[in-house]
């Protein structure tokens, strides 16, 4: 996934570094927020400079580090200033010594200071040995933080520094980086409303070998979801391809029929209108927080038109086959025509190479296949398939709003504004 340039333009983000061997990792954590926009700061704690020094942080950073040698009240290089100074405190690595003090407000290093004088959402990643973590004493404290103003990026299992295999490594730097962003980006309005996306192209078996399928990547797809996550949205993402390094927290189904694909997207219809409730039901102002936001439906998916008629079980031999076989192909079930789209807000796209007749096709969406807005995504040639970037075109009842050619992050997150809007 292409991260842009800006997506943390002017956001501040304090990074602590514990006494843990993961802590090399945070260095990439440092480049992957920096490349986003984010001006960063670092504070580490004494242990923590056996594993990395400082002069490799402030490389990255080009800030001095925070620490018991260099903190000044003669400046804003000091605990009280550097939190108030931060959007985001996140921890990484936060060894389980960390989390022991954290979770009893203990502060008797300069990291821990940070943290208690910080009142806001605050991130912590983990990294211990699996005995450690799972002590029920760390359980118990990773318990108190979940309650106390603290976000916890979970571990993952993998081979630790100790030589054994278990649940105890610090997650991703990419992981750790779209859980902050995520925090940095949430927007009210779709922070907790249940949101299906569908992509890349169908594919639809001749027998166990051969299909046919289209040019669609996914990655509009993946980007879309990409930036609803980041929004705070509940993303289910349905496809037949992802982009590599999705975030962690997004639900992701992996799909490849077009009738496996309308499986999955009803259930998750279903599941996604469940609690909604008509404003005419409310009877109160109180009751109208506890209502489910609507939810929306992206239908970025290119659904194949046709089938084949009898698809075959194994393979099928060349030496069975006519000089001229013939494919038999029958059409396909209208996914965006068949599913029940009443209490949930669909938006279509339509993919269009006819660019005198693209606006007016895709402008009869709106009628014909009763969905609230249709981006139009005009196409050049086979070779518009797989970019990085894209521009659309989203079409309402009421008015087109043009999107500019962005890369696909960037521009997803531009149309989710311009929804946002409606």
């Amino acid at each position: 996934m292409l991260i842009p340039p800006n997506l943390l333009q002017g956001k501040h983000i304090l990074i602590g570094v514990t006494g843990s061997i993961a802590a090399y990792k945070t260095l990439d954590l440092v480049r992957l927020f920096i490349k986003a926009g984010a001006d960063v700061r670092i504070v580490m704690s004494d242990a923590a400079k056996k594993f990395v020094t400082p002069l490799s942080f402030e490389a990255l950073s080009r800030h001095e580090v925070l620490d018991e040698q260099s903190e000044s009240w003669s400046s804003d290089h000091n605990h009280i200033q550097t939190v108030a100074w931060a959007d985001l405190f996140v921890i990484a690595p936060c060894s389980a010594n960390t989390i022991a003090k954290l979770s009893n407000a203990i502060s008797d290093n300069l990291l821990l200071q940070c943290a208690l004088a910080d009142p806001k959402i605050k991130l912590i990643a983990p990294s211990a040995n699996t005995h450690m973590l799972e002590n029920p004493i760390t359980k118990a404290n990773l318990k108190m933080l979940g309650i106390a103003n603290y976000e916890i990026v979970p571990t993952q299992v993998k081979e630790l520094a100790c030589q054994t295999t278990g649940d105890g490594a610090m997650a991703e730097p990419s992981d750790i980086f779209y859980h902050a962003a995520r925090l940095l980006l949430k927007d009210a309005y779709w922070e907790h409303r249940r949101v299906i996306v569908t992509g890349g192209g169908t594919i639809e078996k001749i027998d166990d070998v051969r299909y046919l399928s289209n040019f669609s990547s996914g990655k509009m797809a993946s980007s879309l979801a990409t930036a609803l996550y980041l929004k705070g949205a509940d993303v289910n993402l349905i496809a037949t391809r992802f982009e590599p390094n999705l975030p962690r927290g997004m639900h992701k189904i992996h799909v490849e029929a077009s009738t496996e694909m309308l499986e999955y997207l009803n259930d998750s219809i279903r599941i996604a209108k469940k609690g909604v409730l008509s404003k005419a039901s409310l009877m109160n102002e109180e009751q109208i927080h506890l209502i489910q936001k609507e939810p929306y439906l992206f239908m970025a998916a290119a659904v194949s038109d046709y089938v084949p008629k009898f698809p075959q079980q194994g393979k099928l031999k060349k030496a069975m086959l006519t000089e001229n076989y013939a494919l038999e192909l029958k059409e396909n079930i209208d996914l965006l025509q068949s599913i029940d789209k009443e209490g949930i807000i669909t938006v279509a796209f339509k993919a269009e190479m006819d660019e005198a007749h693209a606006y007016a096709h895709a402008k009869a969406l709106l009628e014909h296949k009763k969905v609230d807005a249709v981006c139009l995504n005009l196409l050049r040639d086979s070779k518009s398939f797989g970019t990085h970037d894209n521009a659309l075109t989203l079409i309402t009842k009421t008015e087109d709003i043009t999107l500019d050619k962005q890369d696909k992050l960037s521009l997803s997150l531009n149309l989710l504004e311009a929804l946002h809007g409606k």
